[in-house]
Parts: structure tokens; C-alpha cells; sequence
């Protein structure tokens, strides 16, 4: 068997694993046996072919994954469904105590409860959501 299809076995085989794991390294070693084919496919000498993806592994390691893994581990930009709704004004419908009431998020009606149990929210003022626990919005008066 040739060796560069050797190479694009190894690098097919680290390809799935890596789709398996999500490490990113096993990726990174499978594009270094991708760009080792190339070169063992154009007749580059077995030693040279390790050498080439020693350097390649290595540097796509040290550096690419690295950069990667920042991307992937990023922070959501922004929120959606239910953890949109919290930070966001409410206005007070009926009024809202530590038991129960009824506040307009962006149009739609939602139960609420005061954040602090000891408050009483009158009808028509404006609060912050402070939380959403199941369908009722737990929120503070705005001062």
C-alpha cells in the first residue's frame, strides 16, 4: 500500500475520532496526516514524511487548537427564550406581592412574584425581572 494512502487513512480515522470526542487535538493530528499525504503523494522520503507531520502536529497544537477551543468556549452573545426575558422592564397588571400577581413583558402577561416576599408592587408600576422559575417572573420595583 502507498503511504501517502496510509496518511489519508490515519488522517480519516483521527477525523471520526475526533468527531467523537470534540477535543479538537485529535482533529489537529488529523489534519497533519491530511498535509502529510499531500506530501507523501508527490514522493517525499518516509523520514521526511514523519518530520513533516511531527512539525505540522505540532504547530497546529501549540497554536491553531488553542485558538480554536477560545471559539468554541465562548460565551453565548445572546439569549434566547426565557433567559432573554430576565434584566428586561416589566409593567405591573395587578398587583404583585410575595404570594402572586400579573406583569406585561414585552406584551405578554405573565404571573409574577415579588422578588422580595415582603413587598407589595401596586398596579401600573414598572420593575425590573430579576428571574423566571418555570412560567413566573420574580421581580423587583424600579426606583
Amino acid at each position: 500500500m502507498d503511504p501517502w494512502l496510509i496518511w489519508l487513512i490515519t488522517a480519516a480515522v483521527l477525523a471520526v475520532a475526533e468527531i467523537l470526542t470534540l477535543t479538537a487535538a485529535l482533529g489537529m493530528l488529523g489534519a497533519a496526516a491530511l498535509v502529510t499525504a499531500g506530501f507523501a503523494a508527490v514522493g517525499l522520503p518516509l523520514p521526511l514524511q514523519f518530520l513533516v507531520f511531527t512539525v505540522v502536529a505540532t504547530a497546529s497544537v501549540l497554536f491553531v487548537r488553542p485558538i480554536a477551543l477560545r471559539h468554541v468556549l465562548q460565551p453565548q452573545a445572546q439569549r434566547f427564550g426565557i433567559d432573554a426575558l430576565v434584566g428586561r422592564a416589566a409593567y405591573v397588571v395587578s398587583e404583585v406581592t410575595g404570594l402572586g400577581g400579573r406583569v406585561r413583558i414585552d406584551g405578554e402577561e405573565w404571573t409574577a412574584r415579588a422578588y422580595d416576599e415582603t413587598l407589595v408592587i401596586p398596579p401600573g408600576a414598572t420593575v425590573d425581572v430579576i428571574e423566571i422559575s418555570g412560567t413566573t417572573a420574580l421581580v423587583y420595583p424600579r426606583d
